[in-house]
């Protein structure tokens, strides 16, 4: 363990995890943030938490990613951490879910941490701003910095994710309003030519709408309109990970016909039951389990995906990193790259740059 990771774990993680989790999420998206506006403190970040190795760029569909790693969506929903991540080793990152309409979300907490289960109940239910406050701040940022070169690795960039859900709203909940909120913000988005890749959120349990599109007569309908508009990024596919196999296979089949190029498996479990210790968790459902509880769902979604359908698909392997261990199988499973989130709160920023190292002294065997 690093200085730094002993710092973390002796010192701040015990003073952060005696403030309410919300209090903390929005304290983090302030520093960091504010971090990232000057190149001297980004600097420093690089310096402590960087990936300084040998190269371990990885190009998908055509982008190339300084290192395979990338936060996942749900933490920096308004694009605010982009001109920081890539100091903490993080190749890129999902931003959003964004929504067609500004939501305010569910009533709070949002985030319930579950220390002896390694999770984070989540109930944002899709607190954004709103896809036109997003294309403006990323105008004003300047594009061209979020796709700035890396110095050390000239061909790779930090690549920049946009998941797109509906907006929790009683307006939309109807197929038909759904399948207009999506389309809104994806068009915008493709017009905006804001985002390496989109990102197609059908499996977020926490709105007033519930997740209408794993129905695959519903997503039948949804995915044909999305395509029809003129796009030139990849577009992924965001997949719940509580389905039996034969259900899970439906969305595959439709996401193959569609010419989706990839999946991101996946999204929060549902099944309090999962926890090691479920007496820990709140007595009705507060929302969906991040962390150790998605472990093992996901891996053997991404496991069966890649031996059903071999490269049909680029997948993005998400759930239950908490360790580097955590990430090989990952990896070792079929992903081409993982997503990590809850890891980093419980770990501290160090994983990522772990992670990093682990990846290549695995593809130096």
């Amino acid at each position: 363990m690093s200085a730094m990771d002993t710092l973390y774990h002796r010192i701040l993680k015990p003073v952060l995890f005696k403030i309410h989790p919300d209090t903390v999420h929005e304290i983090f998206i302030t520093i960091g943030a504010f971090v990232g506006r000057f190149w001297i403190l980004r600097r420093l970040f690089n310096f402590l938490y960087g990936y300084h190795g040998a190269d371990i760029s990885k190009t998908v569909d055509g982008i190339t990613y300084h290192t395979p790693v990338l936060l996942s969506a749900g933490f920096d929903p308004d694009g605010h951490l982009t001109q920081i991540l890539p100091s903490l080793s993080f190749g890129g990152e999902e931003i959003g879910s964004i929504t067609a309409h500004p939501c305010e979300g569910n009533a709070k907490p949002h985030f319930t941490r579950l220390i002896r289960n390694k999770s984070i109940v989540v109930y944002k239910g899709l607190r954004n701003k709103g896809v036109d406050a997003l294309i403006k701040k990323l105008r004003e940022r300047g594009v061209t910095l979020l796709r700035k070169e890396t110095p050390r690795s000239p061909r790779s960039k930090f690549v920049l994710g946009i998941s797109i859900a509906r907006t929790n709203e009683k307006a939309a909940s109807t197929v038909e309003a759904g399948i207009n909120d999506y389309v809104e913000s994806f068009k915008k988005l493709n017009e905006a030519g804001i985002g390496d890749y989109y990102a197609i959120n059908i499996s977020c349990p926490n709105a007033h709408t519930g997740e209408t599109f794993t129905d695959p007569k519903l997503l039948a309908q949804l995915l044909p309109r999305l395509m029809k508009i003129p796009h030139t990024k990849p577009v992924y596919l965001k997949m719940p990970i509580n389905m039996q196999w034969d259900q899970f296979s439906e969305l595959l089949v439709l996401a193959d016909k569609n010419d989706i190029q990839g999946l991101i498996i996946g999204n929060v479990n549902k099944k309090y039951e999962h926890l090691k210790h479920p007496e820990d968790a709140p007595k009705e459902f507060r929302g969906g389990l991040s962390g150790a509880p998605c472990k093992e769902l996901s891996n053997e979604l991404i496991r069966k995906t890649r031996t059903e359908y071999g490269a049909r698909f680029t997948i993005i392997g998400s759930g239950g990193i908490m360790t580097p261990e955590d990430a090989m199988e990952k990896f070792a499973a079929g992903a081409d790259l993982i997503q990590v989130l809850s890891g980093m709160i419980f770990e501290g920023p160090g994983l990522i740059k772990a992670i990093c190292e682990k990846y290549h002294d695995s593809i130096s065997l």
